[in-house]
């Protein structure tokens, strides 16, 4: 395994850098210690209990080597891979491709180790169209890769049954069945109903695993290693970061300091957790964890059941186009934000300045320095100058990005959600939430049943005119 490594790097927290007005003092990292020491006790407890089955899918070898198997059947006649989903079925797909492809993967054939690849997690009808215009005369060598655990999910259903009818009229029930590959319960579910009356080949939605953090299991494992990402050192890495995630002492255990200080930075009223990686091939690990945050640690009750309202805001930015954008107001808006940034020393690929004309010869600076050196100080320079009007600052550092390293990442953020969950006394792993606005987009698409709810709805239906100007 690449000994290539990812690091949480915290000094630009503490008192001595942006004082103690902002900053963590020594006596509150020890209470933290305190505080956190006994719940990376109880996450270890849950995990070796079975409760939180993400935990185990960094060791499995049986999801692997099923993914391998549908990934050597589509090699030499898959030229188009489309991955339909949303939220969690969708956006770590799109995060692994983003990282470990390049940037002209899905143009330059001499680039790419598979097939193009796109990732629909949403219902755009224009979206859709152009795209289902383009793939018209390529169906041949399309393959369709729906995922969804229940197969009721309103957007992943209408995108399957739209490509379900395309593909029947074109090539009937045996090269429908062909061109399909589903990922769901392994049981139960209307997909898992329909895969099996239809006989689709399928990879299972493991047991107890939610959406946003299923990456690592042939949710996310089936698209990456049929566009040639390497899933074992993707699972290699994930592992490495398992044992140091375990690790019962707080000052060796990266996600219960990171956990630590972002519950510490909520209760002092810094209540949006900023991401803002410096290399493009991160900027979708930051929507990756935005999902991960948001619906794991947005809960209105805690674990006694008591309202609470609890949870911090995550904001994705890019280093260096949001310090055109957003560092305006991190700088001398509200201090109520943590920063973390994501930083890489070597990168895949590297350009060097040229020479500018003799007529700019204030632009003479720039020459010979590599981009690398230039989009880090970027990134050095934001942060200094976030740290010049106290706003605390974390860095996580990527010796490179590879799949080794973005497998530490993804596991990183995974126990560090579920060590803030327990620091927060939520439940980490529901979503109550999410299920009104599914219950009552099924009322407005006319579902048996939510008759009564559709009632509801209607004086939402229509514009007020009085209202409209």
């Amino acid at each position: 395994m690449s000994q290539s490594k990812v690091n949480l790097y915290y000094k630009n927290v503490t008192a001595d850098v942006i004082g103690d007005e902002h900053g963590i003092t020594r006596a509150q990292f020890d209470e933290l210690a305190q505080k956190t020491e006994p719940i990376i006790a109880q996450v270890n407890r849950q995990r070796q209990a079975g409760r939180t089955p993400y935990r185990d899918l960094p060791h499995s070898r049986d999801y692997p080597a099923q993914v391998r198997e549908i990934a050597a059947e589509l090699k030499d006649k898959c030229e188009i891979f489309v991955v339909l989903g949303i939220g969690g079925s969708a956006l770590g797909n799109i995060a692994l491709q983003t990282a470990l492809n390049p940037y002209m993967y899905n143009i330059d054939p001499a680039q790419r180790k598979g097939p193009q690849l796109f990732v629909f997690d949403n219902v755009d009808p224009a979206q859709l169209t152009s795209f289902l215009d383009w793939i018209a005369d390529r169906l041949d060598t399309t393959y369709f890769n729906v995922v969804s655990k229940s197969g009721q999910t309103a957007e992943t259903a209408s995108q399957f049954l739209i490509i379900r009818q395309l593909l029947l009229e074109k090539y009937g029930p045996e090269g429908c069945r062909e061109h399909i590959i589903a990922t769901t319960d392994k049981k139960h579910g209307t997909m898992r109903k329909i895969t099996d009356a239809e006989s689709y080949r399928s990879l299972e939605v493991p047991d107890g695993v939610g959406g946003r953090f299923s990456v690592l299991s042939p949710v996310g494992l089936l698209s990456a290693a049929v566009c040639g990402i390497d899933i074992d050192s993707l699972l290699a890495g994930a592992a490495d970061m398992d044992e140091r995630v375990s690790r019962p002492e707080f000052k060796t255990n990266p996600a219960a300091v990171n956990a630590a200080i972002n519950w510490h930075y909520y209760r002092r009223d810094k209540k949006i957790s900023v991401m803002m990686p410096y290399a493009w091939a991160l900027k979708d690990l930051a929507d990756w964890y935005r999902q991960l945050w948001a619906e794991s640690l947005g809960k209105s009750t805690d674990l006694d059941g008591k309202t609470v309202f609890i949870g911090p805001t995550p904001v994705k930015a890019l280093g260096a186009t949001d310090q055109h954008s957003q560092v305006q107001l991190y700088r001398e808006g509200p201090n109520d934000k943590l920063f973390t940034f994501l930083q890489v020393k070597t990168f895949a690929g590297n350009v060097k300045i040229a020479t500018p004309p003799d007529c700019a010869p204030e632009l003479a600076y720039l020459a010979d320095k590599e981009m690398s050196f230039l989009l880090n100080s970027e990134k050095l320079a934001t942060e200094y100058a976030l740290l010049q009007d106290k706003r605390p600052c974390l860095t996580v550092a990527f010796d490179e990005i590879n799949a080794c390293t973005i497998g530490q990442f993804i596991y990183l953020f995974e126990v560090t959600t579920s060590i803030a969950g327990r620091l927060f006394n939520i439940n980490t792993y529901d979503q109550p939430a999410v299920e009104l606005g599914k219950k009552a987009t099924f009322a407005l698409m006319g579902r048996e049943g939510h008759e009564e709810m559709a009632e509801e709805i209607r004086p939402y239906s229509k514009f007020d005119a009085d209202f409209l100007v």
